[in-house]
């Protein structure tokens, strides 16, 4: 058979219809799509790919199954190692992780790994299978505190290993930022369910509106007799400027605005959830998040959607494929600007006008790149003399987030570092005998994946501690 130089085109709505829907971007590979594609996995002995992932798929193997026509054989083996593979599917960079590392890309263009898992596991839904397998009523405990990728992937794990596992979550309804964070035209939140009740039958048992710090400590779950705890609270502390302007009407912060949107509906005719819908929208940030934010602020129906970011395209740190989209969305970049102001309406002679203190626009100055910084990143420099008014009616805040303190503030010897990341050694085991951490209340923002890696791992050394064998 030649080899076929270049991954099968993913199908996908017509942008300028999906610019305006919540439906998924992405429309998954047919059988037929995802054998062919399959076809150009070379099987490697060393197996490169694998040591790409943060769980550490059996990635060669479920390949060979689906160049075979076994779908379901496919996911038994992705499921040996991940708990939310029609997650991982979508959202993941594999294009950092196990397809960089994939030997086809060496020449062409690697093998579409991530599409392939997302084809596996959407093919295993559509059958229906439930696999109920409840721990013995004898079983160890185990409380987990957060139910996103981390929280998840760790009671999967264990629940896997026949421990009871409790999942806390502050919010109404399971799933962290996969339900609050990431819009359903990229992550349906059916998908979400699905694999929430995959777990729910492994016995894994969730408790939403639980704001562990104020309805529970972490304190009190080990006196309730958790043999250990899990903390996979996330980061969501958003993380603002400091410029004047940003206590206007019309100024989000990214997880508000998403969480809006995603969890809260705000984008339904039915809903009571109040969000800035049209107008013309600045959104400041390159990241996933950015992208996210801008996209969800076109289809609730802005005119025109910025994304400013003070760096290059090449600096973005956001996904291409995510660019690839807000580009032929018609979302415009205005990148080497950085926001200084936030501008608002002010009528003195009217302190009634309803318009006082809503968001006029941004004034931006544009940059240039300088030296590298402690990350080899070159710095952003100011331009003198280029700063500019940029109109619009709301700007978004999608610079970053940071670990919330309540867990620290309420847990007795719980150590966090500068940022205010929980503090572990390399088992995840935190300076609090039994209680262990990971995710990006360890690390900060980071992606699904690798908070899915530390849940595993926190799991696994839970495991030990429980003098139970783990495979």
């Amino acid at each position: 058979m030649p080899l076929i130089p270049n991954k099968y085109p993913m199908p996908t709505q017509d942008a300028r219809e999906r610019a305006r829907n919540f439906n998924e971007v992405a429309l998954g590979y047919t059988p037929e799509l995802a054998k062919s594609e399959a076809q150009r996995c070379l099987n490697c002995k060393n197996r490169p790919c694998v040591k790409g992932c943060p769980v550490n798929i059996d990635i060669p193997g479920f390949i060979s199954c689906l160049k075979n026509g076994d779908s379901e054989g496919a996911y038994a083996v992705i499921s040996r190692s991940s708990s939310l593979p029609a997650v991982c599917g979508r959202v993941c960079p594999q294009e950092s992780q196990c397809e960089k590392e994939c030997t086809m890309g060496v020449k062409f263009e690697p093998v579409a790994i991530g599409r392939l898992e997302r084809f596996a596991a959407d093919e295993h839904n559509k059958r229906g299978i439930k696999e109920v397998n409840a721990p013995a009523a004898d079983a160890p405990r185990v409380a987990v505190v957060g139910s996103g990728p981390s929280g998840l992937s760790c009671a999967g794990e264990l629940a896997r290993h026949g421990v009871k596992v409790s999942v806390f979550e502050a919010l109404h309804r399971p799933g962290g930022v996969l339900v609050y964070g990431i819009p359903e035209f990229r992550l349906p939140k059916a998908i979400v369910s699905r694999e929430v009740e995959g777990l729910e039958n492994m016995g894994v048992e969730f408790f939403t509106n639980v704001v562990i710090g104020r309805t529970l400590t972490v304190d009190e779950l080990l006196e309730q007799g958790y043999k250990a705890v899990f903390i996979g609270s996330g980061a969501g502390l958003p993380g603002f400027m400091g410029i004047p302007g940003e206590t206007l009407n019309g100024v989000y912060s990214a997880n508000e605005f998403l969480t809006r949107s995603n969890l809260m509906k705000a984008y339904s005719d039915g809903s009571d959830t109040p969000i800035m819908k049209g107008g013309r929208v600045a959104v400041v940030g390159g990241g996933n998040v950015a992208m996210d934010a801008a996209r969800t602020a076109l289809r609730l129906g802005a005119e025109k959607v910025y994304i400013v970011y003070r760096r290059s395209m090449t600096e973005l740190p956001a996904r291409r494929e995510e660019v690839e989209h807000a580009r032929e969305e018609g979302i415009e970049f205005r990148l080497l600007n950085n926001p200084t102001e936030i501008l608002g309406y002010n009528n003195p002679d009217d302190p009634r006008d309803p318009k006082n203190g809503f968001v006029t626009g941004i004034k931006v100055i544009k940059m240039e790149l300088g030296e590298p910084d402690e990350r080899g990143r070159r710095r952003p420099v100011e331009i003198k003399g280029s700063e500019y008014e940029l109109p619009v009616d709301a700007v978004i805040m999608a610079i970053g987030t940071s670990p919330n303190p309540l867990i620290k503030n309420t847990t007795r010897g719980l150590e966090v570092n500068s940022r205010g990341g929980i503090i572990i050694d390399e088992t995840a085991l935190t300076s609090r005998e039994n209680v262990y951490a990971g995710g990006d209340a360890v690390t900060g923002a980071a992606t699904v994946i690798s908070a899915m890696g530390a849940g595993k791992k926190a799991a696994q050394s839970i495991l030990e501690k429980l003098g139970i064998a783990h495979v």
